[in-house]
């Protein structure tokens, strides 16, 4: 975790989104006795908070800049190619389990997931995946907490991801419905644990990776949720066998020309949910998506004629962490902390 993230591509730096590229453990990882003895409360950061910053992370974001978000070394990276799987205006069948494919159904989750930007540390760019949930304040979005930020000092800059950016309904280096800059984040304080004792992934599979975001208005001056609609959000016990779908922005091509997925387009899984045998606090379903996918929801009942469900977790990470069988995406299920991140936001105006 100490490493660069120019040392490490897969991203292990500070945070860089991807506890997806662990290396797997060799036993069980449970939850420390520390973090057991240890109340856990809400840590916060400021984003933009004037015109001025709101204006200059708008335009930093550029088509190509989006396109190259997670490229090692963008310098020299070719843009990818724009996908154009066409869409399918008919549902997809319930309960029809899928490994990974792009999504080209429409409905409501191609509006309110979108795909969530920032600069790391070191003056690199990155990309997670978040959603629009329903919240008094009609600004609220879910992401994975390591997307926001890394395990440290919360006081120090280098702490967290900077020129935050969400794009709700990305496509192809495109704002279908605009771009909207961050108020405000926080994440569990369990992230804010010394990073010479503690890693990324020990937070992770200890339950905590869920982050939250307030978002600014649009430039027209309409809050999020009124621009792209919004998914509804449960704080509940998994079950296994639940039959979950999961959407993300997977980008592994561009540092993998092998790779399936360059960013472009949001993509879709879908099957029975089940505990991870190295970390039973994550639960997850067969899938293809990897680096990118981080923070995407996990949507039970959800609809696949409108497009609309309930997120009962964010993408954390993968096997090659958590265990058990190759091909499985894993969430952090929203609980207790999660709720009480999700409080703190919709009260933020």
């Amino acid at each position: 975790m100490s490493a660069t993230r120019r040392e490490l591509p897969r991203g292990l730096s500070a945070a860089a989104a991807l506890l997806l590229s662990a290396t797997t453990a060799a036993a069980v990882l449970l939850p420390t006795a520390a973090f057991a003895a240890e109340p856990d409360s809400v840590t916060s950061h400021a984003g933009a908070t004037t015109a001025q910053e709101r204006s200059r992370i708008d335009a930093y974001w550029t088509a190509a800049r989006m396109k190259l978000a997670g490229a090692m070394v963008p310098e020299i990276t070719p843009v990818p190619e724009d996908d154009t799987t066409p869409d399918d205006p008919r549902p997809l069948p319930p309960n029809t389990p899928d490994p990974g494919a792009v999504w080209t159904h429409g409905g409501a989750v191609d509006r309110s997931v979108g795909r969530l930007f920032f600069t790391f540390s070191d003056g690199y760019d990155g990309s997670c995946t978040a959603t629009v949930v329903n919240s008094a304040n009609r600004s609220t979005v879910v992401t994975a907490a390591h997307c926001l930020r890394g395990v440290g000092a919360p006081a120090a800059d280098d702490t967290w991801q900077h020129n935050l950016y969400f794009v709700p309904g990305y496509r192809n280096g495109t704002k279908p419905l605009g771009g909207f800059s961050i108020k405000s984040t926080a994440t569990s304080s369990r992230w804010d644990a010394d990073p010479g004792s503690t890693t990324s992934n020990d937070v992770a599979v200890a339950g905590y990776d869920t982050g939250v975001l307030v978002a600014n208005p649009s430039a027209e001056g309409r809050r999020i949720a009124d621009v792209t609609g919004s998914q509804r959000i449960a704080f509940t016990e998994p079950a296994a066998g639940e039959f979950i779908h999961t959407f993300g922005y997977p980008k592994d091509r561009l540092n993998d020309p092998s790779a399936k997925y360059a960013g472009s387009r949001m993509i879709h899984c879908a099957g029975p949910d089940r505990p991870a045998p190295k970390a039973p606090l994550l639960w997850g379903e067969s899938c293809d998506m990897t680096h990118g996918a981080s923070g995407g929801p996990h949507f039970a009942r959800f609809d696949t004629r409108t497009g609309a469900g309930t997120v009962v977790g964010v993408t954390t990470t993968t096997d090659d962490l958590a265990g058990g069988q190759p091909g499985t995406l894993y969430a952090t299920r929203l609980g207790d902390s999660a709720h009480r991140l999700y409080s703190w936001a919709q009260a933020r105006y």
